[in-house]
């Protein structure tokens, strides 16, 4: 009997009504939810290793029996270990589980199971070879059925008390009742093309290989079945991007006059220096999507210090000089501030009038601000999310450029660009980041955006120099501190919490009362957080920047936009608590004069291979896209920056960095169907008629 892959999973023999509730709060409800599953690891067994032949530093997949197991309470952790002794016809194998005391009685001689682990020498016993903490699964009395050996076996995350094996049969029993023919989103010519199996035959592949299969390819996410899979998801996605993309071409946009000798003049009255050729070449790429009469959308990226700012002050002049407004959305209020604070210095000579707002801002002001926006009288408007406010109306906004764009929604910048598509026509959109991002990564968050970057610093920067130490060091990290203040120059001191936590880390408004009262007694010493109200965070970087303030104690709140070319130092305790680029983004605050700059990284003095690495790689190099391409290695695309953004890496079976070849091949695809008016109608209908829950697994754009 076959069922389709919209049949609820409790009516699967095995599952019933708790453990349907248990994978509803995963998002599983159908057969089509459950088989999105993959495992995420493969066992061979068809082939068991014998106890015998165990060596050590090898991983090795064993079938056994129960020889005796204890629970011993453990001397120097809270909970117990289990002891395991196990036997095959050729010997006994010892098996350690730390926090082993939930398998107290669960484990009975003579009970056949399958471990699997890598062999190690028992330190108490160095002659003995064990097994610590090994995957391990019990096997039916009868010498288990054929989902779990004979076979190359799918082993899953377990789901709360719906384990690996619960879920092999539920997934076996969902696929042996597959119709014949099951819908199929990749188009026949597309499938045959590239030599893909149909979508049927991969997901049975993925979930139960064939014999023969090799392993190594399976646990590497390389086999045919998941390459099909994996494509399919990335494919998706892009089509969804590149469909998105077409639509977003055919809005009507304002065509700038850019070559008019009043706008090139306009240009060059507002720059207070030359700019580098790859300011130059990114203005000339700019400019000229902003002479077509279709929405610009561009993605700026650029390393710290690279002039980013700069170049969106320039089109945003274009915008001016052609009648037309312009915004700029950043993410917190000290960025706005200091963009604010930076256009009024150059574009306030050249007559043009800027505009603040943000939540903070006294009634009066806001009130005050909102109308001068209306009127048209405000040029450049700058300001946090108080932009999207409903009762913020613009007279002609033509550009909108969004800062640090990873900190936004998709639904925010949309809601910005709306302002703008109710006048008429779409704006131009410029998304700035001073997150380097690797091409992979870039490709999957910004797929519906063009690329520009800046890969060149302004001439006269002097390199920042980093260390790494230890807390041990610390008194002379103050010393060091205190001669700079002595030249004139100023510090940052940077810590990863505002107030005490459970965490045992040093807190910034703990250690400013500290540093104030007993290392920097005759210095000035101010305090920066995000919970200070907006004229008090305003005042202390009013001082900092005035050279009233010697040293500035603040959490990461000033990782991005605070620009204060006297400031030399910056000292990050905990550092090993923080992200690579997180870091790159906070050493980027100094080095911003001629004056020699240095980065001080405080770590413990016993710390993680990782975060080891991490911390090396900021004293090895200071190329931002390099610091990014290791981040993203050591961290992962879900946690890049910090946060997961929805609708961008949460893929189910793709990886972007482990998956990179067929992420750049669906791209290519997809973008080139999407370009072909028969296919694009075709494949648009496609997605329009994917179940919910494919819109969410594969977190597709809104196709129109």
């Amino acid at each position: 009997m076959s069922l389709p892959l919209n049949t609820e999973v409790r009516m699967l023999k095995g599952v019933g009504p708790q453990r349907a509730e248990l994978l509803a709060k995963r998002g599983i409800y159908t057969f089509e939810d459950l088989l999105a599953c993959l495992p995420f690891r493969y066992e061979d067994r068809i082939h068991f290793s014998a106890i015998k032949d165990v060596r050590p530093g090898v991983t090795y997949t064993i079938r056994a029996q129960v020889a005796s197991g204890s629970a011993v309470q453990s001397m120097r952790r809270r909970d117990s270990v289990y002891h395991l002794l196990v036997r095959d016809e050729t010997g006994s194998l010892a098996c350690k589980f730390f926090h082993g005391g939930y398998l107290e009685g669960r484990l009975k001689p003579g009970q056949l199971l399958v471990l699997h682990g890598k062999a190690e020498i028992d330190r108490l016993r160095p002659a003995r070879v064990e097994m610590v903490n090994p995957q391990m699964e019990l096997l039916s009395a009868e010498g288990a059925d054929s989902t779990e050996v004979g076979r190359i076996v799918p082993i899953y995350e377990a789901m709360g008390t719906f384990g690996s094996r619960s879920i092999r049969r539920a997934v076996y029993m969902a696929l042996q009742n597959l119709p014949a023919q099951i819908a199929d989103a990749l188009p026949a010519g597309l499938r045959e093309r590239l030599g893909l199996p149909s979508r049927r035959e991969a997901l049975i592949a993925a979930h139960f290989p064939p014999a023969g299969t090799p392993l190594d390819a399976l646990n590497e996410f390389r086999s045919p079945a998941q390459q099909r899979l994996i494509f399919e998801e990335f494919f998706l996605y892009q089509m969804s991007l590149a469909l998105e993309r077409r639509t977003q071409r055919k809005e009507n946009a304002p065509a700038f006059v850019v070559r008019e000798e009043r706008v090139r003049e306009a240009l060059k009255r507002m720059l207070p220096f030359k700019p580098t050729g790859a300011q130059k070449r990114v203005l000339a790429e700019i400019a000229a999507d902003l002479e077509k009469p279709v929405a610009m959308n561009r993605l700026l990226q650029g390393d710290v210090g690279s002039g980013k700012t700069i170049v969106a002050l320039e089109s945003a002049v274009i915008a001016i000089e052609n009648k037309c407004q312009a915004a700029l959305m950043a993410p917190t209020e000290i960025l706005a501030v200091q963009h604010f604070l930076s256009a009024g210095r150059i574009l306030g000579r050249a007559g043009y009038r800027v505009e603040l707002l943000i939540s903070g801002m006294k009634p009066e002001e806001k009130a005050a601000a909102k109308e001068r926006i209306r009127t048209g009288e405000a040029q450049l408007v700058i300001g946090t999310h108080a932009l999207i406010e409903d009762e913020v109306e613009f007279a002609r906004l033509g550009l909108v450029c969004i800062d640090e764009q990873h900190r936004f929604g998709v639904l925010q910048r949309k809601r910005l660009m709306d302002k703008a598509a109710k006048l008429g026509q779409a704006p131009h959109v410029l998304v700035l980041t001073a997150t380097p991002i690797p091409r992979t990564l870039a490709l999957t968050l910004y797929g519906d955006l063009d690329v520009s970057v800046l890969d060149e610093l302004p001439p006269g920067r002097t390199p920042i120099e980093t260390r790494l130490t230890s807390e041990p060091h610390l008194n002379g990290v103050w010393e060091f501190v205190r001669g700079e203040a002595a030249r004139g120059r100023q510090a940052y001191v940077v810590y990863p919490v505002i107030e005490e936590s459970k965490l045992e880390l040093k807190a910034a408004m703990e250690e400013y009362e500290r540093l104030s009262r007993d290392v920097f007694p005759r210095l000035r010493v101010g305090l920066l957080h995000g919970r200070l109200a907006s004229e008090e965070k305003e005042e202390v970087m009013r001082s900092f920047r005035a050279n009233e303030l010697q040293v500035l104690v603040a959490t990461t709140v000033v990782e991005v936009g605070v620009d204060v070319p006297n400031a030399t130092v910056m000292v990050i305790e905990h550092a090993e608590r923080f992200g690579l680029s997180q870091l790159h983004q906070l050493r980027g605050r100094i080095g911003r004069g001629a004056e020699k700059s240095t980065c001080i990284l405080v770590g413990p003095q016993r710390m993680s291979e990782e975060a080891r690495a991490r911390l090396e790689t900021m004293v090895r190099t200071s190329n931002g896209f390099e610091i990014a391409e290791t981040d993203l290695q050591l961290r992962g695309p879900g946690e890049f920056f910090g946060t997961r953004q929805h609708g961008s890496l949460g893929f189910n079976i793709a990886n972007p960095l482990r998956d990179r070849a067929v992420l750049e091949l669906a791209r290519r695809e997809a973008f080139a169907l999407a370009e072909d008016p028969a296919q694009a109608g075709a494949l648009q209908d496609v997605l329009r008629a994917l179940p919910p829950q494919w819109s969410r697994r594969y977190h597709l754009a809104r196709v129109g």
